[in-house]
């Protein structure tokens, strides 16, 4: 039994580039769509601007890069509320 081969299409990349102001100078980060979303929605619950953020992570920067320290940054904020809500279930 033969299987067919299909050629494979070119994957659209998954990763944004967006223009960022850090401390008054211009750059650019890489981050996939989904991290996009969730960092502009941290932004908007802590009532900042998505730049003003940007730059408070780029002051502590620990991460090798500034992609990384923003993916790291929207990992350990889900991971802290979901530590929250499940102290909170043990309370109950």
């Amino acid at each position: 039994m033969r299987l067919e081969r299909r050629r494979k299409l070119p994957m659209k990349s998954l990763v944004v580039k967006q223009s960022v102001s850090i401390n008054g100078r211009h750059s650019s980060v890489s981050l996939e769509a989904a991290f996009w979303k969730a960092f502009k929605e941290i932004a908007a619950t802590k009532n900042i601007s998505v730049n003003a953020l940007v730059s408070k992570i780029d002051n502590g920067l620990e991460a090798a890069n500034l992609s990384s320290a923003i993916r790291v940054y929207v990992v350990e904020h889900y991971r802290l509320a979901a530590k929250r809500v499940v102290s909170k279930k043990g309370d109950d």
